[in-house]
């Protein structure tokens, strides 16, 4: 990392950043994520907080988020140059100055945390910091370089979201918040699994032990089926609870049963077979775990709207 500060500010930048630099610089898709997954957590929640309220609440969420992506992009600066996908990153480009993009990180977590405990409460500013610290230090300076089941254990800084939404609104944490939490934790390694099995050269050349270099494809295509497998009582068991229902349940059967079967036919693959067709049925499973994260926090979203209309829900509590 020194070897890095020292190369780049040696370096001539291209020119000033722009807006949609400094916005890159946030990981405005993750953030996207994060945002709707805690939206979701505060609104299946069973206190109602003001809307004022609940937007400062999600508001400052969504810059804590920003801070650890900024925060991230710092670190990474030297990984992001030699990977073809991350490499027009605003760092590694040349438009916004490490320093300038680490500055930015610790002012907006900051700025997140102290509002977010003012507008909400003391746990859920408690919490969005050790993410924001959690993502930052444990996962990117720590596990990313470290072990090559960084993304196991690094996954909890994306599960956390609809656990902090839930404690704004409730200022504790419960069963349906941790299990929220558990079901992006247990969807994250197959998830970036997935997208490891046709990026591994990007990890290879940039020193990144990812479970596909550190191991191999057939290793890693064997672990996506297991943490599949495991996922699917997680997603299922949220349904049972008070923020469930009979729609949850039937999205998250459809979807399960969808993922399980994509899970099974990677595992079933051979190298040469998904070498010859462009890893179509990886690529096909990462968009799939796409839809399944969104749809499955989409359905706790309809239940808790048909629960405000005094219709649907769980009946068997």
């Amino acid at each position: 990392m020194a070897d890095l500060m020292t190369d780049t500010s040696a370096r001539q930048f291209e020119g000033e950043a722009r807006f949609g630099d400094y916005v890159a610089l946030l990981k405005p898709r993750v953030m996207s994520l994060v945002v709707f997954t805690a939206l979701v957590g505060l609104l299946v929640a069973p206190v109602r907080l003001h809307p004022v309220e609940a937007f400062a609440a999600i508001l400052f969420i969504a810059i804590g988020a920003g801070a650890s992506g900024a925060l991230n992009m710092w670190w990474d600066a030297d990984i992001d140059a030699r990977m073809r996908r991350t490499a027009k990153r605003p760092i590694p480009a040349g438009v916004v100055e490490p320093g300038e993009a680490l500055a930015i990180g610790v002012a907006l977590s900051g700025l997140a945390v102290v509002m977010l405990g003012l507008a909400t409460n003391l746990l859920a500013a408690a919490l969005l910091a050790f993410t924001i610290f959690f993502y930052a230090v444990i996962y990117t300076m720590w596990l990313k370089r470290w072990t090559p089941q960084n993304i196991v254990i690094g996954g909890a800084a994306g599960a956390f979201p609809p656990m902090i939404g839930w404690a704004a609104a409730t200022g504790s944490i419960s069963l349906e918040a941790v299990l929220m939490f558990a079901l992006i934790f247990m969807w994250t390694p197959p998830h970036f699994w997935a997208l490891a099995l046709f990026t591994r050269s990007d990890y290879a050349e940039a020193g990144v032990p990812m479970l596909t270099v550190t191991h191999g494809r057939s290793v890693t295509r064997a672990h996506i089926l297991a943490y599949t497998l495991a996922l699917v009582p997680v997603a299922l068991g949220l349904g049972l609870t008070s923020i469930g229902g009979p729609i949850y349940l039937a999205v998250s059967l459809a979807l399960n049963a969808r993922f399980v079967l994509g899970a099974w036919r990677i595992w079933r693959r051979e190298e040469t077979e998904a070498e010859a067709d462009g890893y179509r049925a990886e690529k096909l499973f990462f968009r799939d775990s796409l839809a399944y994260l969104f749809l499955h926090f989409g359905a706790l979203l309809a239940e808790a709207g048909l629960r405000m209309l005094g219709l649907g829900g769980a009946t068997w509590l």
